[in-house]
């Protein structure tokens, strides 16, 4: 995943995001979304063929600090979900 910051002020930012899954991106947004100082997450692919994604962010706060947050929580998220399905699979 790379990320390019296109725009940044006060309190919005909009970053360029290439070799990466949408999926991410959603879960990633929807973090951001559960913040009651975040006015407007969104995320759309830019071009298909290019794989470029676009992530826009307006904030009351720092907006790249509440990126990191709701990384760093779907990240947890994601955790969890592996030790879930491990522990059903069996698998160590």
């Amino acid at each position: 995943m790379n990320a390019q910051v296109i725009s940044s002020e006060a309190k919005e930012i909009n970053l360029s995001i290439t070799e990466t899954d949408i999926g991410i991106l959603y879960l990633i947004q929807h973090e951001l979304l559960k913040e009651s100082n975040i006015d407007f997450a969104g995320v759309i692919v830019k071009h298909p063929l290019t794989n470029e994604c676009w992530m826009r962010i307006n904030s009351s706060s720092k907006p790249l600090g509440e990126i990191k947050k709701a990384t760093d929580s779907a990240i947890k998220m994601a955790d969890e979900f592996k030790q879930l399905f491990n522990s059903k699979l069996k698998v160590n």
